[in-house]
């Protein structure tokens, strides 16, 4: 109930990453959404699927935040 298996697009490649975010957020709000991950990572197995990446939140009294671009970026551009 706690992990969501998302796959997110990164122009160049398609990623699975399992996030611990289902009680914070329904797949149906996260798709199409724009959101920061972390890629430069090696994959690990969770409940016995691979996560190839991390999403960046931030943790409040809530529950995890996500942080999001505050407009449209490409897929897959990169953090500075």
């Amino acid at each position: 109930e706690k992990l969501l298996r998302l796959e997110v697009d990164l122009t160049d490649e398609k990623r699975q990453i399992i996030a611990g975010i289902g009680k914070a957020y329904a797949l149906e709000e996260l798709a199409g959404k724009d959101i920061v991950i972390v890629a430069n990572l090696e994959p690990r197995q969770l409940l016995g699927l691979e996560s190839q990446g991390m999403i960046l939140c931030a943790d409040s009294e809530d529950g995890p935040v996500l942080l999001v671009p505050e407009r449209h970026i490409a897929p897959g551009a990169k953090i500075k």
